[in-house]
């Protein structure tokens, strides 16, 4: 009895007690009343050398080299352990060391392949073993692996060599001398041809090589215009869509501008609303206020005066009692109707500043609809101006302004067009500066009458106002400082002529 396990290439093959056949493990509590034995799996090789022949008779030698194998499956290992055993010698242990079974495995092996290649070789003619030498080595596999099957082995790789020919037999010799001529002359041949065709070629390729060259010229000219066209059209759609970007970017800064000026009107229309609203809470206070201390002082005033009367009726007789009383009363009627015309005028007091606060808001809200209507507020200005005729005040005020002026026009003349003497005009160089001295005593002269106002005293001395007037003959005289000359020129102040 004791525990055994087997090689990671081998399994252990237990019989006897409990077992019905055989078990295959690789590890297991071996008892008294079983026996084991190891049996490997790896693969194993052998070479044949069948003698066979084909459908015509003909004898030929097939090297072939098999590698085969247990299979590795419980079924197929079963098959396997029981052709192992099946003519092993009496001692497991001689069995162990030796590896027996395998011999008596390869012959079955052996047998198998021998009659299924000669099977199917009779079938078959030489030039089809020889060119389908693939069909061939399937075939063979398929039949063989069928009969392997029932003995639980495997066919892990087959490989058939170089048919050769049997002793007296040259037929693959001759079929080699055959192909090794056929492939020299057809090596000739193929030479010529490949020469011919390398000459044409070349020529066509020179030539194709021309016309490629041109159309790939005449593509180039074509993409560069399109090309051309393209990049002009994308920039005029570059400049298009940057104007449109601006006026868009144009537009929306004026809407907001429109948009903050209406929010300013709005709160500015908000502004006004609560300030009338406080105003008309403020005068309505105010007005009750007032109303109340006044009712309160008459009813004291009347309060005394009743005392005083009352006490004053004490010490009279009951006609001057009755007399006090009917004043009380009178007074009483007179206090109420005093009390009750000043509640009415407060009331309407009251009623006309709430009316004129809601016309003052109506009027803003009408003010806030016109400016939307007119373009803002420099539009309502010069709608409200106007309606109140404001421009025409205006004019009316600029023209009493002036109303009742004499203003005094001189006309002079301060020589020849020509600017120089006896009218050529490059006679002299100082023609138009001493016209500029000859045309100023006039001109001061003129605004002296005109407005009073005298030149500076370096400039230009004005004579004494004469009580004649400018208007007569007399004139006045304006006396300019100069250098030129060495002295001061006067001009009449009614210059008419030439100077």
């Amino acid at each position: 009895m004791g525990y055994s396990v087997s090689d990671a290439n081998s399994y252990l093959v237990l019989t006897g007690g409990g077992i019905e056949d055989v078990k295959i493990v690789k590890k297991a509590w071996i008892w008294p009343w079983q026996r084991y034995s190891r049996i490997s799996i790896s693969p194993f090789d052998f070479e044949i050398t069948l003698q066979a022949m084909t459908i015509e008779k003909l004898q030929f030698s097939l090297p072939a080299v098999f590698t085969i194998g247990p299979d590795d499956h419980i079924d197929a290992l079963c098959k396997y352990a029981k052709i192992l055993t099946g003519k092993t010698a009496t001692n497991t242990a001689k069995r162990e060391a030796a590896g027996t079974g395998r011999n008596h495995v390869q012959d079955i092996v052996k047998g198998i392949i021998e009659g299924e290649t000669r099977v199917i070789v009779s079938g078959m003619t030489m030039e089809e073993i020889f060119k389908e030498r693939q069909v061939f080595k399937t075939k063979v596999i398929e039949n063989v692996q069928s009969e392997l099957n029932q003995f639980g082995l495997r066919i892990y790789n087959a490989n058939v060599k170089e048919l050769q020919d049997t002793a007296g037999s040259e037929y693959f010799k001759f079929l080699s001398r055959k192909a090794h001529e056929g492939a020299s002359n057809q090596a000739k041949v193929d030479v010529a041809n490949a020469m011919m065709l390398g000459d044409i070629g070349e020529a066509e390729k020179r030539g194709r090589t021309r016309q490629e060259i041109s159309k790939i010229d005449a593509q180039t000219a074509v993409l560069e215009t399109q090309r051309k066209s393209e990049k002009a059209k994308a920039d005029a759609e570059l400049a298009t869509t940057q104007v449109k970007l601006d006026m868009g970017i144009n537009l929306t800064n004026i809407e907001a501008n429109r948009n903050a000026e209406a929010k300013d009107a709005q709160l500015q229309r908000k502004v006004e609303i609560e300030r009338a609203q406080t105003e008309l809470e403020r005068r309505r206070a105010t007005d009750l206020v007032h109303a109340k201390i006044e009712r309160e002082a008459a009813q004291q005033k009347a309060d005394a005066k009743f005392y005083a009367e009352s006490k004053d009726a004490d010490g009279l007789l009951y006609k001057q009692q009755q007399d006090a009383e009917a004043r009380y009363l009178a007074t009483v009627k007179g206090a109420d109707a005093l009390v009750y015309k000043q509640k009415q005028e407060a009331e309407a007091n009251l009623y006309r500043a709430a009316k004129e606060a809601e016309g003052i808001t109506e009027t803003a809200k009408a003010y806030g609809h016109m400016a939307s209507v007119l373009g803002g507020p420099q539009g309502l200005l010069q709608y409200l101006m106007l309606q109140s005729n404001t421009y025409e005040k205006l004019a009316k005020a600029n023209a009493q302004a002036i109303n009742g002026l004499q203003p005094k026009i001189t006309v002079w003349n301060t020589g020849e067009s020509g600017g120089g003497a006896g009218g050529n005009g490059n006679g002299d160089a100082m023609a138009s500066i001493r016209n500029v001295l000859q045309g100023l005593p006039p001109l001061l002269s003129t605004v002296h009458e005109q407005t009073g106002i005298e030149p500076p005293g370096w400039l230009a001395k004005m004579p004494p106002s004469s009580g004649g007037g400018g208007e007569q003959g007399g004139g006045s005289q304006v006396v300019v400082k100069g250098k030129e000359g060495g002295g001061a020129m006067k001009v009449n102040g009614m210059g008419g002529g030439k100077m």
